[in-house]
């Protein structure tokens, strides 16, 4: 069995192996998934300049956190695509941070899809 530190290894291995075939630019900056346990996070990162555009996470004060962790995943993925579109931003590239595309990370990018982000 996989203890946790031997999983965080591979997910950190997969993450930099996608990581130098992508990169976020001003017209099409990088949405990036941090998945813990509990919660999600989301960033919109122009790596050029090296900045965080615009982000958002299910440990904000004002999030709800009622209902399940995937429909959670889907509510961070429309307020981070609201935001981004608040900047001006519409198309992004996907970075899933070395996560499977599967359950709550695939539900964070359907929310975004959802927001009205192109990706």
């Amino acid at each position: 069995m996989f203890s946790s530190k031997k999983k965080n290894e591979a997910r950190l291995k997969r993450h930099a192996r996608v990581r130098s075939k992508i990169s976020g630019t001003a017209a099409r900056p990088r949405l990036c998934v941090f998945r813990s346990n509990a919660n999600i996070s989301v960033q919109v990162i122009d790596d050029v300049k090296g900045e965080t555009l615009c982000s958002a996470s299910s440990l904000e004060k004002d999030f709800d956190m009622s209902g399940t962790k995937k429909e959670a995943a889907k509510r961070v993925g429309k307020a981070v695509a609201e935001r981004a579109l608040a900047k001006g931003i519409e198309e992004v590239v996907f970075d899933r941070g070395g996560y499977l595309y599967h359950g709550r990370v695939a539900e964070l990018a359907a929310g975004a899809r959802e927001g009205g982000l192109k990706f």
